[in-house]
This record gives C-alpha cells, structure tokens and sequence, in this order.
C-alpha cells in the first residue's frame, strides 16, 4: 500500500475511533473510505494485449491486466481467436486495435475494441507481401503502415471512420533484383514515414505529398558491413532517430540536419564478455528519453543506455537477463515504471522495475504466455 492510502486509512481509523462520531456517521465514513480505496486499486489496473504465433498453444491475441503499482500481471485471457496476430498497434483514441497476421499469404486486420476488452473482428484484407511482421498508425489514426518482411514490401491503408480498413492506397516495393528486401518495421512521424529495411541495409524515408507519400531517400545515413536495421525509436522532437540492427546487435544514433541526416554514434548492444550468437530485436526510448533500452536475442538480455540530452549520443550502463528466452517485443507501461519483456522461445513474459534515477533495471517475476510477440499498452 502506497503512503497516500495509508494516510487515508488512518484517517478513517482516527475518525472511527472519536467518541463525539455517532455510528451513523461511522458506517458512512468506513464505507466511503473501503469504496476509495476499491477504487484506487481498480485504477492501478490497465489493460495489456499480447501478440502471438498460434502454430502451438496460443489461440490469437490475449488480453491481462498490469498494475501499476506492483508491476503484477493478472486475469490472463483470450480476446480473440486468430491466426498469428504477430504485432499489433492501437488507433489514437484506443477505440480500435490492428494487427499483422503472419499466416498463409499475410493479412492485415482491424478489430473493435469491446468493453470487456474483447475484440470484434472489422476487416482483414491482403497485407500485400508474405512475412507482414509490424504494423503502426499515424497520429491521426487515419493511415496505417504494415511492413513485410519475405515480400520486401510496405503496404499504407486509409482508416475509416468506423475504425475498419480499406485495401491498401500505397504498396512500395523495396526489392531490386540484385537481393531481396526485407522490410522490418515503419513508423510515421508528422508528414515523413520511415521505414527499416533489413535486406537492404537502409532507413528509408518518404514525404507525405497532396494526400499521397513519395521517396525521399532509400538511405538516411550510409551503412558499412551488413548491420540489418530491425527497429527504430523516434525523440518526440523528431530530431534524433536510434536504430537497432539485427546482425551488427548495434545501435546506430541519427541525427536530423539542415541537409538530412547524419550518423552521430555506434554502440553495441552486447556485454563486453559475451561471445555467442545474438539477432537484436527491439528498441524504446524511456518516457523522459534520458534512457535507450534494446533487446538481444541470443544473449538474452536488455541492453540499458543513458541518453546525452543535448547532443543525443548513448552510453551502454547495464545488460540485463530478460528471464526467459528470445525477446522479440517488449514494451515500456504508461506510467514509465516499468519494462515488460515477451519471451517467444520460453513462453512467457518478465517484468522489470525501472529506476528513475539510473534507468537500470531489476528484474521482478514472470508469468507463463504461449508464444508472446507483441506487447501493446
């Protein structure tokens, strides 16, 4: 129990006690402060959704509840049957809920999200290329950007009012002919949408122009070696961009500038005595972006980076045990407390207390999850 309710409960235990309180009183005073306290603890509670691979035991996208507080997750359940739901992204209003489904050909779905935190199927339509494997939304929530990874290309859907999607407006084709793209992940930012390409080595960009997105460059910043840009995260300002390779397990930090963009910082993920192999999967920026977090598979590990506020470069300060097996997605709560890590290889999912001094974390428990990709607060 956190001070705030302990003063509220002695309180109410002060008042009880005071002889000039008739019972009356008593009763009403005793009822409102359990019903506060009842309340409070239920606010503590959000929902968290899961994405996942069904070729076992999972069934689709399952849904829990995260408290805030304690870091605890509870009433594991399935919100609804479907194939491989393997990443997933909320509409700005939270109202509507996309996944990619990485299954036969590769789809894209849309969901209603109900009150009970069930989802209603809305639309699924072509994702355009095999291997869909993320999916974001702008911030207007009336684009989304799926990436597909075999197929090489990056599919744009306009939303509909009713949260449901139509077939796709935009498909870029990154595959050249001399090796195949990989397209791994994309995000929006304002009028830009950027796109990591494994195969090709790249951070593409793209222009929003009259209604429509044109290539801007097919490579931020120029790569040496075959790093495989994965992930990304975004400063809220825009100015700094922080790349995850899956083949170099490195951090690649981009700088925005007049003319472009520029490299500013390269920083392995790894600890200093680990030499196996390792495949870097996801990347986040603390709530307050004094810290970088990144995740090794392989080494199976965080990787935890303090942030240079002012110029953007990182410097590696802890590499943690993610508890479990293959960390391919994990998610920062809202509240910036803590880091939920999903193990696909060891079936469940860690959660870490994040310290808001150091940024370091410590690791807390964790609870069993068939296959889990995606987190999504």
């Amino acid at each position: 129990m956190n001070s705030f309710k302990q003063k509220i409960l002695i309180l109410i235990v002060l008042f009880l006690k005071a002889p000039f309180i008739h019972n009356y009183m008593k009763f009403k005073l005793f009822f409102l402060g359990f019903s506060f306290i009842l309340l409070n603890i239920q606010a503590q509670n959000i929902r968290l959704y899961v994405g996942t691979y069904t070729q076992g035991d999972s069934e689709g996208i399952y849904q829990l509840e995260f408290n805030t507080e304690n870091g605890k997750l509870s009433n594991n359940q399935l919100a609804i049957n479907i194939d491989s739901p393997s990443f997933l992204a909320y509409s700005p209003n939270k109202k509507y809920l996309y996944s990619v489904n990485q299954s036969g050909n590769g789809y894209t779905s849309s969901y209603k999200i109900n009150n009970d935190g069930s989802l209603s199927l809305l639309t699924r339509v072509s994702s355009n290329g095999k291997g869909p494997c993320h999916i974001s939304v702008n911030e207007n929530g009336d684009n989304v950007v799926v990436s597909n990874y075999t197929g090489g290309t990056v599919s744009i859907y306009p939303v509909n009012d009713d949260g449901s999607l139509s077939e796709a407006s935009q498909i870029f084709n990154h595959n050249t002919g001399d090796k195949p793209a990989r397209a791994h992940s994309a995000q929006f930012y304002k009028n830009d949408l950027f796109v990591a390409d494994l195969g090709m080595n790249a951070v593409y960009q793209y222009k929003l122009t009259n209604k429509s997105y044109h290539l801007v460059s097919n490579a931020i910043v120029k790569t040496t070696g075959n790093p495989g840009p994965r992930h990304f995260s975004l400063s809220h300002d825009g100015k700094f961009i922080y790349i995850i390779n899956e083949y170099g397990s490195s951090i690649t930090s981009v700088k925005k500038t007049t003319n472009g963009f520029e490299e500013i910082d390269s920083d392995t993920t790894l600890d200093k005595n680990y030499k196996g192999k390792n495949s870097c999967a996801d990347i986040h920026l603390s709530k307050d972006e004094r810290f970088l977090y990144g995740s090794n598979r392989g080494e199976n590990s965080i990787a935890v980076f303090k942030r240079n506020l002012t110029d953007g470069t990182i410097k590696k300060i802890q590499n943690v045990s993610v508890h479990g097996d293959w960390p391919r997605n994990f998610a920062i709560d809202p509240t910036g407390k803590f880091v939920l890590v999903a193990n696909r290889k060891s079936n469940n999912i860690s959660v870490f207390k994040i310290d808001a001094k150091s940024g370091k974390l410590t690791f807390l428990h964790a609870i069993d999850s068939p296959a889990p990709v995606c987190l999504l607060f």
